[in-house]
């Protein structure tokens, strides 16, 4: 068979493998998706995804042919690269339970062809890849670099792909070459455990960003600065960059992040390394995280314990349905004594609290609220006039902390808002 007509597979179709596997049959790979959930198989074959990610069901239905979807593991005997694809799970502490995917890996070993590749792409730690039982000519790690709400263009059009190996002099397998070279991007070719190693340091410099964001915008908050106004003049220092990740939030969430957090504050204590920057890290983020609880307990609930509370947006981020330690999470656990009314376009109902009433419109959410908080910036939240809001609520209190509505109408419809990084509008317009 050759490299252009390479059969892939992935094992585990969540987030990470899904999306991966559309884009292999987008480069024109005929791909084969395995996973253990009968259900989600099911569904895949009807073309509807297990997560939200903007054009991957457009995707699936687009490469449907190229497609192959089965819970049983016996068709990844037609594959000759297989992906080991599942996103390992996490608890709240970011420690990774990697029982899954030592079971999945075992899966693959044993209906492997013995001419086949095996490569991890779920993030593990340092040491994983090398201890698996298969010869290091057939193993590779490749490095993940999908983000929520991108991850189809990301995996699609990756701006370069970093792959661990046995010995970094030999060459890649002549199949898993190809399509690697397929993508059209720089392959950086190094030891299993430097590839490992890359992907949390990446992760790293992504989180020294965020933290710098937050601890500097809180800074804002209290003298009366606008980080929003900050932001551009370090975007064109070439030492900082145009792309960098500076916009303040309310802590790290999502889980991966977490996860490298933990993984590295780990290591640093097992090997007798100065870690204290990333114990700090971890603090200032579930300090940020409490942003919207310190907000609402000093100017709502500290006048009114019975505040009805209203609250668009749930996911840890806009376009993803996923709430993994998102600051609404941290938030609910707060007020579990109070009714919210919350409206979120991607959430499952299944995953909300028992105290959470789930609305069809974010107006519908806001009605007779004494206070509103919007959580996650999603983009139809910003085409909400001002004054619809005020229309609907009771309180004047918005929490705003992404910025999403316009802050002199806001202020004209007599609303208080607090945002992120600035002075609340009653305050900066005083």
């Amino acid at each position: 068979m050759t490299a252009a007509r390479a059969t892939i597979g992935f094992l585990g179709m969540s987030h990470l493998g899904i999306c991966s596997l559309a884009a292999a049959a987008e480069r024109g790979f005929r791909v084969f998706g395995y996973d253990p959930d009968a259900g989600r198989i099911a569904e895949l074959k009807r073309g509807l995804p297990p997560v939200s990610e903007p054009g991957l069901q457009e995707s699936l239905a687009k490469q449907r042919e190229r497609m192959t979807f089965s819970a049983s593991a016996d068709g990844l005997r037609a594959c000759d690269i297989v992906y080991l694809s599942f996103d390992v799970p996490t608890n709240d502490q970011g420690q990774s339970d990697l029982a899954p995917i030592r079971e999945l890996a075992g899966r693959a070993i044993a209906v492997l062809r013995d001419d086949a590749v095996l490569v991890v792409l779920c993030q593990v730690p340092p040491g994983f890849t090398r201890g698996l039982p298969i010869p290091g000519a057939r193993l590779f790690y490749q490095v993940e670099t999908l983000v929520f709400g991108q991850a189809v263009q990301r995996a699609l059009c990756p701006e370069r792909i970093i792959v661990g190996c046995d010995r970094k002099d030999r060459p890649l397998d002549a199949r898993y070459s190809a399509f690697l070279e397929s993508f059209d991007c720089p392959i950086l070719q190094m030891r299993y455990e430097s590839a490992e190693l890359a992907k949390i340091s990446i992760n790293m410099c992504l989180i020294a960003s965020v933290s710098v964001a937050n601890v500097m915008a809180e800074i804002c908050e209290k003298i009366g600065a606008d980080w929003r106004e900050i932001v551009p003049a370090l975007k064109l220092d070439r030492r900082i960059g145009a792309y960098s990740y500076l916009a303040a939030g309310m802590g790290i969430s999502g889980g991966n992040l977490e996860r490298d957090l933990a993984t590295v504050r780990g290591l640093g204590e097992a090997n007798g390394t100065d870690v204290g920057v990333v114990k700090a890290w971890q603090y200032n983020s579930e300090h940020r995280k409490n942003w919207a609880w310190r907000v609402v307990a000093e100017k709502v609930l500290s006048r009114n314990p019975a505040a009805a509370i209203a609250m668009w947006g749930l996911a840890y981020k806009e376009n993803t349905h996923s709430m993994k330690n998102a600051p609404s999470v941290a938030l609910l656990a707060k007020l579990s004594g109070a009714t919210v009314a919350a409206y979120d376009p991607a959430v499952p109902h299944d995953a909300l609290a028992a105290n959470v009433v789930r609305t069809h419109t974010p107006l519908d959410a806001a009605t007779g609220a004494d206070a509103l908080c919007i959580m996650t910036p999603w983009p139809e939240f910003a085409a909400i006039e001002p004054g619809a809001i005020a229309a609907k609520m009771r309180g004047r209190v918005v929490l705003d902390p992404y910025g999403m509505l316009d802050a002199r109408a806001a202020c004209d419809a007599g609303l208080e808002c607090f945002t992120l990084g600035a002075a609340t509008i009653h305050e900066a317009n005083s």
